[in-house]
């Protein structure tokens, strides 16, 4: 009875479709889940995200759950995971991307999961990032290690400030610093992130992690853009 007035007053909707959830449904309605864009990009070596970072970075991985596209389904998704506070949609597609990467013999190699991290500032205004627990998910999922510290972003920027930086880039350390070279001296490390469009984030942050000797780097977003 305590359950059903709970329901009554604060309903459980659908994170995309904000239409009432069953008992047996969480975050996303049955209808929604099933319209979610899977890119199913896991398997192939050559596939969309490594496309994009061809020349950029050196990967040895790389993979993205879903397709993203403007005024589409993930949009709005992502959107309410990143401004909205439904910090468990980050965690329901870590727990989903990890799933399958749990089965890719590859994936099973990482030894540290390490999430692009938010300016300090940003982190404040926000409270979150939004990176965090899709990260922690898929580090549970691959029974390693999550990191935090290892990669810190110094620099506030905006998106076009980021990029014009991008296009005069010479050193990276003056965005991102690293941090505990040694305890990463070997390892194959999966850095995440929420969606790539561009790659230019996702380049910044692999190449300064690719200084530590002997590191290899994976890559996993939520999303990608199509």
């Amino acid at each position: 009875m305590v359950k059903n007035l709970l329901n009554l007053f604060f309903p459980k909707i659908c994170l995309t479709c904000d239409c009432p959830l069953e008992d047996n449904e969480l975050h996303l309605c049955t209808f929604c889940r099933h319209e979610l864009p899977l890119t199913e990009i896991k398997n192939i070596a050559q596939n969309e995200v490594t496309k994009i970072l061809y020349g950029r970075v050196q990967l040895k991985y790389a993979t993205s759950l879903l397709w993203f596209s403007k005024k589409g389904i993930v949009q709005h998704l992502l959107h309410n995971l990143k401004y909205k506070g439904h910090e468990e949609i980050g965690e329901f597609l870590g727990a989903w991307l990890g799933e399958d990467l749990r089965a890719h013999e590859g994936f099973r190699t990482v030894d540290v999961v390490v999430p692009v991290p938010l300016h300090s500032k940003k982190l404040r205004q926000r409270g979150y990032n939004q990176v965090d627990k899709f990260g922690r998910e898929l580090a549970k999922a691959l029974n390693c290690e999550y990191n935090t510290r290892v990669l810190q972003k110094t620099k506030a920027t905006t998106t076009q400030v980021f990029k014009d930086r991008l296009r005069r880039w010479t050193n990276d350390e003056t965005v991102f610093t690293i941090t505990e070279l040694e305890s990463l001296k070997g390892k194959h490390v999966l850095l995440v992130d929420d969606i790539i469009t561009t790659g230019a984030t996702l380049e910044i942050c692999a190449n300064a992690l690719l200084k530590i000797e002997g590191l290899t780097i994976s890559v996993a977003t939520m999303a990608i853009a199509e």
